[in-house]
């Protein structure tokens, strides 16, 4: 069997890849993550709970690995990316779990590794309002909006240093679906939740489910809701995922998708798959970039990808999965 290790492997999209990796019976999947999956039981062969900030856990568990597949990340949305209250943690976790993950695979001779970056990378002078879609070298001359982004980027240069062939890159745009982190801290008191680390598909489903299981239509939207992103279904990116992987693309490539709608506009796309209308109050909050939307041509043309999954399609299962977590807390 192959051994194939996907570090990260407790979070959401590192789950979702396990479990596609895990049909195939040639795949042995050891996964390597701080935590098991939060929403269910992991699908790896093997779960290895462990700390990739310590240099030695990655050299013990790459061994005889063909794959390794490098998701594990400090991270979440807005709320925790652009407050600048977590930048030191950004930069020195993610730095050190990609530091010691680059090394290992390389002393290792894993032959094949993809480090999954962000859209974050890119130079937030190009994503102002009605900004073309960002192509793979719009990251140079490199200005990133957040320490975040600086950080995929250095991670982007390290990989490349430390595994000369057999690198491959994926810069996630906006990835969501249902089992990944959708809510902050509970407070009971007002029957809601402060931000976390959900990115902003979850938050909207999750303020439009509360909504409409509480009865009170009020929700906020930081800034004027006209902030745009595009937004990219789970399975669609694992499918991009391990194309990529056994490809011969060695160079970083957007995985997302051309649609670009404002959060106002996502919002209107919930409400309509809910069958219930919120009201809207905007509010001072962490906005990032005005627009960012994805070019795919590299990926269509060198990976033959491109995502299958409308965004009313994603956010129907999206948001039905996260209005019975509300509904389980809040017992509506």
């Amino acid at each position: 069997m192959r051994k194939v290790v996907v570090t990260g492997a407790g979070g959401f999209i590192g789950s979702w890849l396990v479990r596609a990796l895990a049909q195939d019976p040639a795949n042995y999947v050891v996964g390597i993550d701080l935590h098991h999956p939060l929403f269910g039981e992991s699908a790896a062969n093997q779960m290895i709970i462990g700390d990739l900030r310590w240099p030695e856990v990655a050299n013990r568990e790459f061994q005889d690995a063909v794959e390794v597949y490098a998701l594990a990340a400090d991270m979440g949305g807005a709320g925790f990316v652009f407050t600048g209250r977590n930048d030191a943690d950004i930069v020195w976790n993610n730095s050190m779990i990609n530091l010691n993950t680059a090394k290992a695979v390389a002393e290792c001779e894993v032959p094949r590794v993809l480090f999954t970056s962000s859209a974050c990378v890119y130079n937030w002078q190009k994503q102002e309002g009605g900004a073309r879609p960002l192509k793979e070298c719009d990251a140079y001359p490199a200005m990133p909006d957040s320490v975040y982004g600086w950080e995929k980027l250095f991670g982007e240069i390290v990989y490349s240093t430390c595994h000369k062939d057999g690198v491959h890159i994926a810069r996630l745009h906006n990835i969501y679906g249902p089992e990944g982190t959708w809510c902050g801290e509970y407070r009971p008191a007002v029957r809601d939740w402060a931000f976390g680390r959900e990115k902003v598909p979850a938050a909207m489903c999750r303020k439009v489910a509360r909504a409409e299981v509480v009865w009170d239509r009020l929700i906020e939207i930081w800034g004027d809701g006209e902030q745009k992103r595009s937004f990219c279904y789970v399975t669609d990116c694992v499918e991009a995922l391990m194309r990529l992987m056994n490809s011969g693309l060695e160079k970083p490539v957007n995985i997302g998708t051309e649609h670009a709608v404002s959060v106002n506009e996502l919002i209107t796309i919930i409400e309509a798959l809910a069958g219930f209308q919120v009201e809207r109050e905007y509010v001072p909050g962490p906005e990032g970039v005005r627009d960012r939307n994805a070019d795919l041509h590299l990926a269509r043309n060198e990976l033959g990808w491109e995502p299958t999954v409308t965004l009313a399609q994603g956010l129907m299962i999206t948001y039905d999965w996260i209005r019975e977590q509300v509904r389980d807390v809040l017992g509506g």
